[in-house]
C-alpha cells in the first residue's frame, strides 16, 4: 500500500524498485526425450489418455456378481482387464468412460456369456495376473482391433461367434518373471 508524502518512512519502509526480467527468448525441443509433437505417441504398449478413466473402475465393479467365469478364472483379473478395454474404448471417442464402454468390453471377451469354448480358453490364458501386471493389461488392450473399438455392445454380442475376426491373433507372451 502506497504511503503519503507528508507521513515519515524510514528507509526499510520505503517501497524498493521490482527486479525486471528480460523476455525469454524462443524455445527449442531439442533434448532426447522432448516430444516432438504435442499428441501423445501410439502404438504398443503406450496406453490410453483420457479424461476421468479412474471412474471407470467403479462402472467396471458394477459387473462384478455378472461375469461368467471359467476354472482358473478370477474375478480381478476379469475386472481390470476389461476396465483397460472400456477406458481405451472411451480414450479412442475423447471422452470419460461410460457404463456401454464396460460392457463392450465384457461382452467383447466373453464375460457375460455366450462365449465359445476357444474364446474362453484364450481369455483364460491371456488374463492371468491381469489384476496386477501392467504388460499383461497392454496385452489384453493391444489384442482388440482399431475396427472393433468403433462396435456398440450389441453388435459386439451378435458378433461373437465370430470373436477371432474381432481381436488381432498372437500368440501369449509373457515377459514378466513368475514368481
Amino acid at each position: 500500500m502506497t504511503q503519503p508524502s507528508y507521513v515519515p518512512a524510514t528507509t526499510a519502509d520505503r517501497v524498493r524498485p521490482v527486479e525486471r526480467l528480460p523476455v525469454p527468448s524462443r524455445w527449442v525441443g531439442s533434448r532426447p526425450a522432448d516430444a516432438p509433437a504435442p499428441v501423445p505417441p501410439k502404438g504398443p504398449r503406450f496406453g490410453s489418455t483420457g479424461p476421468d478413466l479412474g471412474y471407470g473402475m467403479r462402472l467396471a465393479r458394477r459387473f462384478e456378481d455378472r461375469l461368467d467365469l471359467a476354472e482358473g478364472e478370477s474375478v480381478g483379473d476379469a475386472i481390470v482387464g476389461c476396465f483397460s478395454v472400456g477406458s481405451h474404448r472411451a480414450a479412442s471417442f475423447g471422452r470419460a468412460p461410460v457404463i456401454y464402454d464396460m460392457e463392450f468390453a465384457f461382452t467383447l471377451w466373453g464375460f457375460l456369456g455366450g462365449a465359445p469354448p476357444d474364446l474362453v480358453a484364450l481369455r483364460t490364458a491371456l488374463f492371468q495376473g491381469a489384476a496386477h501386471q501392467y504388460e499383461v493389461q497392454r496385452d489384453i488392450v493391444d489384442r482388440v482391433k482399431d475396427d472393433t473399438v468403433r462396435l456398440t455392445p450389441a453388435q459386439v454380442r451378435d458378433r461373437l461367434g465370430e470373436w477371432n475376426q474381432l481381436l488381432v491373433d498372437t500368440p501369449i507372451v509373457r515377459t514378466v518373471l513368475e514368481e
